[in-house]
């Protein structure tokens, strides 16, 4: 069942996303060459739990760190390490969610180090570029398969691929709740948008081919063929006309 969120669960969301979308910009601020992924999760964590939230993912399933951290290869769920040290070139996709009174926001983000090659620069911005697109179609009676295609039309166009494993989702309570939104698919299709519902649209990219494997750790999850990959997610809010980005901090606001 997807849920549908009341005004005063959404007002929740929003400081919870807030918190989330502010964390990014500490984290984008402290990526450096020599920083260690462990260093940028106690910054995260620092900074969620001084806002009166607590970081989603910590515990999560036991998932031992507050934010994911997933470099070059590393599509998702990569565990923050204070042996692993940034370097020039890398790209780094980090994953944060706050809980704030019980509700969750959820953003992730790809980031360079220093100077990135094109190719790199290319990945990321198509990948940015298929989630707005995605999101750019969002308002009541759509239907969720439309957004999907939105962002498959982007990447493939784009000569890159989608990674079908992993999809986006509904959020709220819960961090994962319906409805399940991957990142392809048929437009026209799949259950009809309403004002109030949450969802976090996150699409997930490789350079090469589209194929993923898990890790020893169970969870940090790599590309096939060794080939980079990027992840951009936002929590948005279907509105009565449109949608309202919640991942979103306040000097972006404008």
């Amino acid at each position: 069942m997807i849920v549908c969120k009341s005004e005063a669960e959404l007002r929740l969301m929003r400081e919870a996303g807030r918190i989330v979308a502010d964390t990014h910009r500490l984290l984008k601020q402290s990526i450096r060459p020599g920083i260690t992924t462990s260093e940028l999760d106690h910054i995260a964590e620092t900074y969620i739990r001084s806002q009166g939230a607590v970081p989603s993912f910590k515990g999560y399933n036991q998932f031992p760190a507050s934010i994911c951290t997933s470099v070059n290869d590393q599509l998702v769920h990569g565990i923050p390490n204070s042996n692993q040290k940034l370097a020039e070139g890398d790209i780094i996709s980090i994953d944060i969610g706050a809980q704030y009174q019980g509700y969750h926001g959820d953003s992730a983000w790809t980031y360079g180090v220093g100077t990135i090659s094109a190719e790199a620069q290319r990945l990321l911005d198509v990948t940015e570029q298929s989630l707005y697109a995605g999101l750019e179609l969002i308002k009541p009676d759509v239907r969720l398969f439309t957004i999907s295609h939105a962002v498959q039309k982007v990447v493939e166009n784009a000569g890159l691929s989608v990674v079908r494993e992993y999809v986006g989702h509904g959020i709220g309570t819960k961090l994962h709740e319906e409805p399940q939104i991957p990142n392809y698919g048929i437009p026209d299709r799949g259950p009809r948008l309403k004002p109030g519902m949450v969802l976090c649209i996150e699409p997930m990219v490789n350079i090469g081919e589209r194929y993923v494997r898990t890790l020893e750790d169970n969870w940090t999850v790599v590309t096939v063929d060794g080939s980079w990959c990027a992840h951009f997610e936002h929590t948005v809010a279907v509105t009565e006309d449109g949608y309202e980005i919640l991942t979103k901090s306040d000097a972006e606001a404008g």
